[in-house]
């Protein structure tokens, strides 16, 4: 039943509406933390407009793995930009801020993470905004926030700085080590959900009263609400909460480790079964029983958790990771060899639930991409297109959403308020481009 439901998800998919539609998101933001939202609300239907000083645009065009541009765009850039149209305006100019402010009129979310101040400087800020639409709903997402100590130092964040700031970075580390930088962007990503979890709040009170409002987000704050136990924890008991490594200090056992071959697997065994299940399949049935070990809070204290981490660790030493799992199917606990990123794309499991996917944009071609990972059954989201040059779509924005007649088009691109990409990898379009593919020409 399961496997016939989801074959027809896949089939009829894109026939369904999505979520958002009719919701209009205009964005000026830049790296991760910013776009990364308005992306989000693309794949669920939004219209969103992405606003970039032209020529060069949003600074993650020029921030790519290994100096590697793919047809000459950002893979960085490409991942969080999805689902969006793409408007250059110079907002340093009158006329720029004079077009920001007619979209914001037509909108219903804005969204921003430039420094505390900016956008007010440009006469775009919430409180100018408001007295033109009233029912806007304006997120602001800075590192620290709008108010208090570093906002007031106007102090710059990025994501590496806010796992630094947070404790992350030191939290994640293994003891006796440097504090370890996740190469996720972590920070920037779980900022940018925590956002659009109260934009949609803030639509759903906005339907019951009428009323838009500001929404304050601090890149910082939001990471170390995701650090789950640790604050409380330090609060009441005084105590820091030390570095593990990939042990969970609150699950017994919980650990990564090392196989024959030299992979890694993850092993998992904290409900009595599964503990019992674990040692029968090490060839130790009298360690379930064995008193440092048969309970499981009995299990967390230090000298015990050690003491039975290091008889898994040399069992798993003599195993390779598809024996650990093939016993700990057989046995009920729980393991997973550790993949690498060719492990995950090579995988079926992930194609044939369509989150791997390949999108055959007109402008981009081909290529492999995530699909916005919840499933919803009668509004699903999609991605439908990639991300495009500097200034891209500026006609049909000024056309269609605007209603500027063809001379006012030319007279704003004449002023420079209007303007497209800087021919330089990462803000044209690809070199095989045709200089077609990909326009609208008409209201979508």
């Amino acid at each position: 039943m399961a496997q016939e439901t989801w074959q027809n998800y896949r089939e009829n998919k894109h026939l369904k509406p999505p979520p958002l539609k009719g919701i209009r998101v205009l964005e000026i933001c830049t790296i991760i933390l910013g776009p990364a939202g308005p992306g989000f609300l693309g794949a669920l239907g939004a219209e969103v407009i992405k606003c970039e000083l032209p020529p060069r645009g949003d600074t993650m065009r020029q921030m790519v793995p290994f100096a590697y541009f793919f047809r000459d765009q950002s893979l960085p850039m490409m991942h969080s930009n999805t689902d969006k149209y793409w408007l250059g305006v110079d907002l340093h100019k009158p006329e720029g801020q004079q077009i920001f402010r007619e979209l914001a009129a037509k909108s219903d979310i804005v969204e921003d993470n430039f420094r505390p101040g900016v956008l007010e400087k440009w006469n775009i800020g919430y409180r100018q905004l408001k007295e033109i639409n009233p029912h806007i709903i304006y997120i602001s997402k800075t590192g620290f926030g709008q108010w208090g100590q570093y906002a007031e130092e106007n102090r710059p964040s990025n994501d590496g700085g806010a796992q630094a700031f947070s404790g992350y970075a030191w939290m994640s580390s293994f003891p006796g080590r440097p504090p370890l930088k996740s190469r996720l962007y972590v920070c920037d990503t779980f900022g940018a959900l925590m956002g659009e979890v109260a934009v949609l709040a803030a639509l759903h009170y906005r339907e019951r009263t009428g009323k838009g409002q500001f929404i304050e987000l601090s890149q910082t704050e939001n990471i170390m609400r995701a650090m789950s136990w640790v604050w409380p924890y330090q609060q009441i008991t005084g105590k820091g909460a030390m570095p593990a490594g990939n042990r969970d200090v609150s699950i017994c056992p919980a650990d990564t480790f090392r196989c024959a071959d030299d992979t890694f697997v993850a092993i998992a065994a904290a409900a009595p079964e599964e503990f019992k299940g674990l040692c029968t399949a090490m060839g130790k049935p009298e360690l379930a029983e064995d008193p440092r070990f048969k309970d499981h809070l009995v299990r967390l204290k230090e000298e015990n958790a050690t003491a039975i981490l290091k008889i898994i660790a040399d069992w798993v030493r003599t195993k390779k990771p598809e024996e650990v799992e093939k016993l700990a199917e057989e046995y009920g606990f729980a393991a997973s060899r550790v993949y690498t990123n060719k492990d995950v794309v090579e995988d079926t499991q992930f194609r044939e639930r369509d989150f791997i996917t390949t999108i055959d944009d007109p402008v981009l071609g081909p290529y492999v991409e995530y699909e916005f990972p919840v499933m919803m059954s009668k509004s699903p989201p999609k991605v439908k297109r990639a991300m495009r040059p500097v200034g891209f779509d500026n006609e049909y924005i000024m056309k269609y959403i605007l209603g500027k007649s063809e001379d006012e088009i030319k007279e704003l691109y004449r002023c420079g308020a209007l303007g497209k990409w800087a021919d330089v990898q990462g803000c044209r379009p690809p070199p095989e481009w045709d200089g077609k593919a990909g326009v609208i020409m008409a209201r979508e």
